[in-house]
């Protein structure tokens, strides 16, 4: 629409113009860009934009402009789209001192004033870690408010059965980090954790060399479909291409420092010929501390999810590489499909995967 344009709404006189010699009322004026603008208190830029539809603007100032436009006669009042509702989303992470879930919940907290400009409104609920009734619970409850819910799942018949009855009844949920088998989620933002097993398998056997050595995995909870997954990729190769190396065993931690603490030590005192530490799921900071006290320098660590400890342990030497994902990422993708649903469209549409990082001491970001 040009600045200069009118509308078909717009009145005409009721009789001829004064230029046509007598009596008619006047035209009224020609309402233009600027004048819509002025009324509205915004740019004439953000005017053009509203009125092509064209994004960008937040969704209070579309309504104000279009306020104003049909109170100049610039539109007619049917073109106004009634006001949005706001997205309600919910996230459900498991509580505990998994330091990368810890990171997750504050960036989806501290970016909650940014996602209500967007009409989005986002909370974090924390879930007792292990627990699938809880969880189950907690899905329930919040699909009777929420127009999606994010979570991080566990492999559990109750869970299942409540992200199905959550589908009958339309609220969509997306898992986020672990998947959840035969269950109607609609989507998974979360690595390929096949892939992540064996590449944590290719870098410790690579730091390990060609000499013959142990291994051992200390995982979060096999609950986790993400962590029996990346044992099984972990293990593959290991069976695949270094047979020279042994996997000792794997020991459920609960992503707790203190018992990944006491796993790692035990691990140790068992086996003090020790070579390499594959740490699947939270609670580096624990392992690092045994490796530490006992002077243990020549074990190979490598885990997940760079955070806080993890960057201390890497610059300290005692962790040799992270494999991680970007968790801003994460939320965008999360609040992207559910953004999508809403539209009508594909949920997956402009979703990129999440991608495996690797992050030594060398390449800090």
């Amino acid at each position: 629409m040009s600045s200069d344009a009118m509308t078909s709404g717009i009145p005409e006189s009721a009789g001829g113009d004064e230029a046509n010699g007598g009596g008619g009322l006047p035209r009224p004026a020609l309402a233009r860009l600027p004048d819509v603008a002025r009324r509205a208190g915004v740019s004439t830029a953000t005017v053009d934009r509203v009125l092509n539809k064209r994004p960008g603007v937040r969704p209070v100032t579309v309504q104000r402009v279009l306020k104003a436009a049909a109170e100049l006669n610039y539109i007619l009042e049917s073109e106004i789209a009634p006001p949005v509702a706001p997205l309600r989303l919910v996230f459900l992470l498991p509580a505990g001192t998994n330091r990368f879930l810890g990171l997750l919940g504050r960036l989806i907290a501290s970016g909650a004033p940014d996602l209500a400009e967007r009409q989005i409104h986002a909370k974090v609920e924390y879930i007792k870690s292990f627990s699938p009734d809880l969880l189950a619970r907690a899905l329930l409850q919040h699909g009777k408010s929420a127009d999606g819910i994010a979570f991080m799942a566990l492999e559990h018949p109750a869970v299942r059965e409540a992200v199905n009855a959550l589908a009958d009844k339309g609220v969509p949920t997306v898992t986020l980090i672990s998947d959840l088998g035969a269950a109607k989620r609609v989507a998974c933002i979360g690595l390929d954790n096949r892939s992540a097993g064996r590449t944590a398998g290719s870098l410790i056997a690579r730091f390990i060399g060609a000499r013959p050595g142990k291994v051992a995995m200390i995982a979060g909870s096999l609950s986790y479909r993400a962590h029996e997954e990346r044992e099984m990729g972990f293990l593959h190769l290991f069976e695949e291409m270094y047979p020279q190396i042994e996997v000792v065993g794997l020991r459920e931690g609960q992503d707790d420092e203190a018992r990944n603490y006491r796993q790692t030590r035990q691990f140790l005192a068992k086996h003090p010929d020790l070579a390499g530490i594959y740490n699947i799921g939270g609670g580096a900071a624990g392992v690092g501390k045994a490796l530490r006290e006992m002077r243990r320098t020549d074990v190979v660590f490598v885990g997940h999810g760079l955070t806080p400890d993890t960057r201390a342990l890497l610059l300290d030497g005692t962790m040799d590489a992270v494999i991680t994902q970007n968790p801003e990422s994460a939320i965008q993708s999360c609040v992207g499909i559910f953004s999508n649903l809403r539209a009508g469209r594909d949920p997956m549409m402009g979703i990129a995967p999440p991608r495996i990082d690797i992050v030594l001491r060398e390449n800090l970001p």
